[in-house]
């Protein structure tokens, strides 16, 4: 499923270059063509902003609950180094 974070205009944008700059992602394969991507041996999660409304989509996926919980735990760290005051849907 597609989580959002909704933030004012021009923030998301933002964000997510921060994230492409500064996010430490190790034990991934990171791919910032569109967002940040991080892809595991055992699933992915995605970070971009939206084209079209102030808003961070999310995407993860998993081969277990483990590791989806894992692969959230790494951007939710990541993500609230960068903006703590944030509530995140995850």
């Amino acid at each position: 499923p597609e989580l959002r974070i909704e933030m004012n205009e021009g923030e998301h944008h933002a964000l997510i270059q921060e994230l492409v700059a500064n996010g430490n992602f190790s034990g991934g394969s990171v791919c910032n063509i569109d967002g940040v991507r991080v892809d595991f041996e055992d699933g992915f999660g995605l970070a971009r902003a939206s084209n079209t409304t102030p808003t961070v989509i999310l995407r993860f996926e998993a081969d277990t609950a483990s590791a989806l919980e894992r692969i959230q735990d790494l951007y939710r760290a990541q993500i609230l180094a960068l903006r703590p005051t944030l509530t995140l849907p995850f």
